[in-house]
């Protein structure tokens, strides 16, 4: 049963029963329930900003994880970058010297991308920023990776090279050292034996009895083994490399014409042949066709004490034996 209200009436000092028109009801019924709405509407909107759909949580820990793994990959690759820094620089600065190559340009090796936008297929979304700067990342540590590769390929072919060239060159005496009666003419000026003026003697005689063996003093293919009127019976190397070498006055010539012949083996045999005076054996290194002194190439063969001997032994004044 609903409660009567009163009010008190001052005019008749009375009290008077209040009365409610039923449209005057009708309108604060109205408006009560729009409010009840209103205020359950707002608080829905605010109170589902904290609880969230089992997708939406899903996806919250997957986007979680996400930013985990690129941070530990972000780290990675800062790792590796230094990795890499550090193998470029010994690939310029001791690979490459060894080798006699040129040195990579820091501009070939971190050179960028050119052209069109190739990440604009990644714009867009949330985290296009993120995913943008680690693909950038990506693609110019594998351009790195590609350059230093090819490089290393370089260098592996200039070794196997290198290795080829080191037992091509010239490095030992043509004569072993306990077979030689002395070392009679250096590469100097001299007087020649038979013609009786100053002429420039191209290569060092070694004396040595008839007979003794000579050797390649390096790895190479023999190009004229023959007898001249001049050099008697002689014996020319091509080392490759812009390298030969030339093995006068024999007695014999063992080697033959386009033979391939390695370092140490034997070739011939000392003699007086030709325009000679006395049995010895004329010795000539060339570089590019340009004589050069031959002592300078006996590092594979004498110890520092012979080779000084030998180089005091060139120097001293006195006639060519041929």
């Amino acid at each position: 049963m609903a409660k009567v209200k009163y009010y008190y009436d001052e005019d008749t000092l009375s009290y008077r029963k209040i009365t409610v028109r039923k449209s005057q009801y009708y309108k604060k019924s109205v408006f009560g329930l729009f409010a009840i709405f209103l205020i359950a509407f707002i608080g829905f909107i605010v109170f589902s900003q904290f609880i969230m759909s089992p997708n939406e949580r899903a996806q919250a820990r997957e986007l979680e994880n996400l930013k985990l793994h690129y941070e530990l990959l972000t780290k990675r690759m800062e790792e590796s970058g230094a990795i890499l820094a550090q193998l470029q620089e010994r690939d310029n600065n001791i690979y490459r010297t060894y080798f006699e190559a040129n040195p990579i340009p820091e501009e070939q090796r971190k050179a960028g991308f050119g052209g069109v936008n190739r990440y604009k297929s990644l714009e867009g979304f949330d985290n296009s920023t993120m995913i943008t700067n680690l693909t950038k990342e990506i693609d110019v540590l594998s351009k790195q990776l590609v350059v230093q590769s090819k490089s290393l390929d370089e260098i592996v072919v200039l070794a196997k090279e290198k290795e080829k060239m080191l037992a091509a060159i010239p490095a030992i005496l043509p004569v072993k050292l306990e077979d030689l009666t002395r070392m009679a003419s250096g590469y100097k000026w001299r007087m020649h034996p038979i013609l009786k003026i100053r002429k420039f003697h191209k290569g060092m005689d070694f004396t040595a009895p008839v007979g003794t063996p000579i050797y390649a003093s390096g790895n190479g293919t023999v190009i004229r083994a023959e007898r001249s009127a001049t050099f008697g019976k002689v014996v020319y190397i091509d080392h490759g490399y812009g390298y030969k070498t030339i093995y006068a006055h024999m007695s014999m010539i063992k080697a033959k014409k386009n033979q391939n012949v390695k370092r140490g083996d034997l070739i011939g045999y000392v003699g007086n042949t030709g325009r000679s005076v006395s049995a010895h054996l004329h010795y000539e290194v060339h570089k590019n066709d340009r004589a050069l002194n031959p002592i300078n190439f006996y590092y594979g063969d004498l110890t520092p004490e012979e080779f000084a001997a030998m180089q005091k032994a060139a120097e001293e004044e006195g006639q060519s034996y041929d």
